[in-house]
Protein backbone atom coordinates (compact mmCIF):
# COMPACT_ATOMS: atom_id res chain seq x y z
CA UNK A 1 0.00 0.00 0.00
CA UNK A 2 1.40 3.76 -0.83
CA UNK A 3 1.94 5.37 2.08
CA UNK A 4 -0.20 8.24 1.30
CA UNK A 5 -3.32 5.64 1.26
CA UNK A 6 -2.19 4.22 4.96
CA UNK A 7 -4.22 6.22 7.97
CA UNK A 8 -1.66 8.70 9.87
CA UNK A 9 -1.18 8.98 13.44
CA UNK A 10 0.49 11.68 15.27
CA UNK A 11 1.17 11.33 19.32
CA UNK A 12 3.05 13.46 21.43
CA UNK A 13 5.39 13.38 24.08
CA UNK A 14 5.91 9.40 22.32
CA UNK A 15 9.14 9.28 24.31
CA UNK A 16 8.29 6.83 26.87
CA UNK A 17 5.05 6.11 29.40
CA UNK A 18 1.49 6.83 27.87
CA UNK A 19 3.06 8.40 25.40
CA UNK A 20 5.15 5.54 23.92
CA UNK A 21 2.40 3.14 24.78
CA UNK A 22 -0.18 5.08 22.39
CA UNK A 23 2.23 5.28 19.56
CA UNK A 24 2.75 1.38 19.94
CA UNK A 25 -0.83 0.78 19.84
CA UNK A 26 -1.40 2.65 16.94
CA UNK A 27 1.53 1.20 14.33
CA UNK A 28 0.22 -1.82 15.62
CA UNK A 29 -2.90 -1.02 14.39
CA UNK A 30 -1.89 -0.13 11.08
CA UNK A 31 -1.14 3.61 10.85
CA UNK A 32 1.77 5.16 10.02
CA UNK A 33 3.06 6.82 13.36
CA UNK A 34 4.80 9.86 14.41
CA UNK A 35 6.46 9.28 17.46
CA UNK A 36 7.24 13.00 18.90
CA UNK A 37 8.82 14.25 21.84
CA UNK A 38 10.80 16.72 23.19
CA UNK A 39 13.92 14.20 23.12
CA UNK A 40 13.97 12.54 19.80
CA UNK A 41 12.42 9.15 20.12
CA UNK A 42 14.88 7.54 17.49
CA UNK A 43 15.31 3.82 19.36
CA UNK A 44 11.22 3.55 19.94
CA UNK A 45 10.69 3.85 16.25
CA UNK A 46 13.66 2.04 15.58
CA UNK A 47 11.95 -1.03 17.16
CA UNK A 48 8.72 -0.28 16.02
CA UNK A 49 9.98 -0.30 12.24
CA UNK A 50 12.02 -3.91 13.34
CA UNK A 51 8.58 -5.19 14.03
CA UNK A 52 7.23 -4.35 10.42
CA UNK A 53 5.10 -1.14 11.53
CA UNK A 54 5.47 2.24 9.87
CA UNK A 55 7.03 4.67 12.24
CA UNK A 56 8.76 7.67 12.46
CA UNK A 57 10.78 10.29 15.62
CA UNK A 58 10.34 13.60 15.54
CA UNK A 59 11.96 15.98 17.55
CA UNK A 60 9.41 18.81 18.82
CA UNK A 61 9.21 21.53 22.56
CA UNK A 62 5.33 21.47 22.02
CA UNK A 63 5.62 24.82 23.46
CA UNK A 64 7.01 26.47 20.61
CA UNK A 65 4.66 27.55 18.02
CA UNK A 66 6.00 27.87 14.77
CA UNK A 67 7.89 24.54 15.44
CA UNK A 68 4.41 23.05 15.98
CA UNK A 69 3.26 24.05 12.84
CA UNK A 70 6.64 23.34 11.18
CA UNK A 71 5.60 19.49 12.42
CA UNK A 72 2.00 19.49 10.85
CA UNK A 73 3.04 20.60 7.74
CA UNK A 74 6.23 17.92 7.25
CA UNK A 75 3.77 15.34 8.51
CA UNK A 76 1.71 16.73 5.01
CA UNK A 77 4.17 16.93 2.85
CA UNK A 78 5.58 13.55 3.30
CA UNK A 79 1.91 11.57 3.97
CA UNK A 80 -0.47 13.62 2.55
CA UNK A 81 -3.13 13.44 5.79
CA UNK A 82 -2.98 13.27 9.37
CA UNK A 83 -6.10 11.01 10.82
CA UNK A 84 -5.33 10.91 14.33
CA UNK A 85 -3.68 12.86 17.22
CA UNK A 86 -2.90 12.49 20.68
CA UNK A 87 -1.95 15.47 22.49
CA UNK A 88 -0.07 13.99 24.86
CA UNK A 89 2.95 15.52 26.03
CA UNK A 90 3.09 16.92 29.75
CA UNK A 91 5.19 17.85 32.79
CA UNK A 92 4.68 17.89 36.67
CA UNK A 93 5.60 20.69 38.69
CA UNK A 94 7.54 19.40 41.85
CA UNK A 95 5.30 18.79 44.13
CA UNK A 96 4.48 21.47 47.10
CA UNK A 97 1.81 23.76 48.07
CA UNK A 98 0.83 26.19 45.24
CA UNK A 99 2.12 29.30 46.77
CA UNK A 100 5.41 27.72 46.97
CA UNK A 101 5.20 27.31 43.36
CA UNK A 102 7.74 29.00 41.45
CA UNK A 103 6.55 31.49 38.51
CA UNK A 104 9.30 29.89 36.47
CA UNK A 105 7.95 26.54 37.52
CA UNK A 106 4.19 27.87 36.52
CA UNK A 107 4.97 29.66 33.35
CA UNK A 108 6.80 26.15 32.23
CA UNK A 109 4.08 24.03 33.11
CA UNK A 110 1.26 25.91 31.68
CA UNK A 111 3.82 26.05 28.47
CA UNK A 112 4.24 22.86 27.92
CA UNK A 113 0.45 21.04 29.41
CA UNK A 114 -1.83 23.28 28.04
CA UNK A 115 -0.23 25.93 25.04
CA UNK A 116 1.26 22.60 24.02
CA UNK A 117 -1.99 21.47 23.67
CA UNK A 118 -3.25 24.41 22.46
CA UNK A 119 -0.35 24.78 19.63
CA UNK A 120 -0.85 20.99 18.48
CA UNK A 121 -4.76 21.33 18.27
CA UNK A 122 -4.73 24.61 16.42
CA UNK A 123 -2.69 23.45 13.12
CA UNK A 124 -3.80 19.54 13.64
CA UNK A 125 -7.24 21.25 13.23
CA UNK A 126 -6.66 23.76 10.38
CA UNK A 127 -5.03 20.38 8.46
CA UNK A 128 -8.21 18.18 9.33
CA UNK A 129 -10.43 21.20 8.28
CA UNK A 130 -9.03 21.19 4.76
CA UNK A 131 -9.61 16.94 4.77
CA UNK A 132 -12.76 17.37 6.01
CA UNK A 133 -12.31 14.66 9.03
CA UNK A 134 -10.04 13.52 11.68
CA UNK A 135 -9.79 12.40 15.26
CA UNK A 136 -8.17 13.80 18.05
CA UNK A 137 -7.32 13.11 22.11
CA UNK A 138 -6.19 15.24 24.27
CA UNK A 139 -4.44 14.07 27.75
CA UNK A 140 -5.90 15.61 30.78
CA UNK A 141 -6.08 13.71 34.17
CA UNK A 142 -8.28 12.25 36.80
CA UNK A 143 -6.70 15.21 38.15
CA UNK A 144 -8.42 17.69 35.14
CA UNK A 145 -11.78 16.65 37.37
CA UNK A 146 -10.62 16.39 41.17
CA UNK A 147 -7.53 18.10 42.91
CA UNK A 148 -4.66 16.75 43.95
CA UNK A 149 -2.05 18.34 46.90
CA UNK A 150 1.07 19.91 45.59
CA UNK A 151 0.71 19.77 42.32
CA UNK A 152 -1.54 23.16 41.60
CA UNK A 153 -0.09 24.04 38.48
CA UNK A 154 -0.11 20.79 36.66
CA UNK A 155 -3.80 20.10 37.58
CA UNK A 156 -4.88 23.68 36.93
CA UNK A 157 -3.66 22.57 33.04
CA UNK A 158 -5.27 19.89 33.48
CA UNK A 159 -8.49 20.66 33.78
CA UNK A 160 -7.87 23.76 31.52
CA UNK A 161 -7.23 20.80 28.78
CA UNK A 162 -10.91 19.33 29.50
CA UNK A 163 -12.50 23.22 28.50
CA UNK A 164 -10.49 23.07 25.94
CA UNK A 165 -11.31 19.83 24.49
CA UNK A 166 -14.84 20.52 25.06
CA UNK A 167 -15.18 23.90 23.40
CA UNK A 168 -13.22 22.91 20.42
CA UNK A 169 -15.71 19.81 19.91
CA UNK A 170 -18.54 22.22 20.18
CA UNK A 171 -16.51 24.29 17.17
CA UNK A 172 -15.99 21.55 14.90
CA UNK A 173 -18.54 18.57 15.69
CA UNK A 174 -20.20 19.34 11.97
CA UNK A 175 -17.16 19.34 10.11
CA UNK A 176 -16.40 16.44 10.57
CA UNK A 177 -13.40 16.51 13.68
CA UNK A 178 -14.30 14.44 17.03
CA UNK A 179 -12.21 16.09 19.76
CA UNK A 180 -11.89 14.23 22.90
CA UNK A 181 -9.70 13.95 25.70
CA UNK A 182 -8.23 10.85 28.39
CA UNK A 183 -8.14 11.09 31.85
CA UNK A 184 -6.00 8.79 33.57
CA UNK A 185 -5.62 8.13 36.79
CA UNK A 186 -2.64 6.87 38.62
CA UNK A 187 -0.46 5.33 35.75
CA UNK A 188 2.70 3.04 36.40
CA UNK A 189 5.16 5.33 33.91
CA UNK A 190 8.06 7.63 34.97
CA UNK A 191 6.83 10.67 35.72
CA UNK A 192 4.67 8.54 38.84
CA UNK A 193 7.83 6.63 39.77
CA UNK A 194 9.56 10.26 40.34
CA UNK A 195 6.16 11.22 42.38
CA UNK A 196 6.68 8.24 44.53
CA UNK A 197 10.69 8.71 44.86
CA UNK A 198 9.97 12.47 46.44
CA UNK A 199 7.37 10.93 48.47
CA UNK A 200 7.52 7.09 49.07
CA UNK A 201 4.19 7.78 51.06
CA UNK A 202 2.84 7.71 48.17
CA UNK A 203 2.47 4.75 46.81
CA UNK A 204 0.47 3.50 49.27
CA UNK A 205 -1.75 6.29 49.47
CA UNK A 206 -2.42 5.59 45.81
CA UNK A 207 -2.99 1.57 45.90
CA UNK A 208 -5.13 2.23 49.23
CA UNK A 209 -7.67 4.56 47.25
CA UNK A 210 -7.50 2.83 43.84
CA UNK A 211 -10.39 0.81 44.12
CA UNK A 212 -9.13 -1.50 41.89
CA UNK A 213 -5.91 -1.80 44.18
CA UNK A 214 -3.12 -1.29 42.06
CA UNK A 215 -1.88 1.31 39.29
CA UNK A 216 -3.12 1.40 35.52
CA UNK A 217 -0.50 0.02 33.24
CA UNK A 218 -0.07 2.51 30.02
CA UNK A 219 -1.06 -0.10 27.75
CA UNK A 220 -4.41 0.61 29.30
CA UNK A 221 -4.65 4.28 28.78
CA UNK A 222 -3.12 3.55 25.11
CA UNK A 223 -6.60 1.13 24.32
CA UNK A 224 -8.90 3.90 25.27
CA UNK A 225 -6.69 6.71 23.27
CA UNK A 226 -7.12 3.99 20.33
CA UNK A 227 -10.78 3.37 20.29
CA UNK A 228 -11.69 7.15 20.96
CA UNK A 229 -10.15 7.78 17.83
CA UNK A 230 -11.68 4.71 15.80
CA UNK A 231 -15.25 4.39 13.95
CA UNK A 232 -16.22 2.55 17.04
CA UNK A 233 -15.89 5.88 19.01
CA UNK A 234 -17.86 7.75 16.34
CA UNK A 235 -20.43 9.43 18.39
CA UNK A 236 -18.15 10.27 20.95
CA UNK A 237 -17.00 14.03 21.39
CA UNK A 238 -16.13 16.28 23.14
CA UNK A 239 -15.81 13.95 26.15
CA UNK A 240 -13.25 13.59 29.03
CA UNK A 241 -12.94 9.61 29.30
CA UNK A 242 -12.18 8.61 32.97
CA UNK A 243 -9.85 5.62 33.13
CA UNK A 244 -8.71 5.53 36.42
CA UNK A 245 -9.28 2.37 38.42
CA UNK A 246 -12.14 3.64 40.08
CA UNK A 247 -10.17 6.31 42.37
CA UNK A 248 -12.42 9.64 41.28
CA UNK A 249 -16.09 7.69 42.08
CA UNK A 250 -15.55 7.52 45.34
Amino acid sequence: MDAKEMKTALVTGAGMGIGLACAEAFARAGYITILADINEPKEQAARLMAEGHQAVAYRIDVSDTQAVKEMIDWIVSNYGHLDAAHNNAGIQTPQRPMAEITDDEFDRTVAVDLKGVWNCMRYEILQMLKQGQGAIVNTSSAGGVVGFPGQAAYIACKHAVLGLTKTAAIDYAGRGIRINAVCPGVIQTAMVDELILRNPALEQMFTKDIPAGRLGKPEEIADAVLWLCSPQASYMNGQGLIVDGGITVK
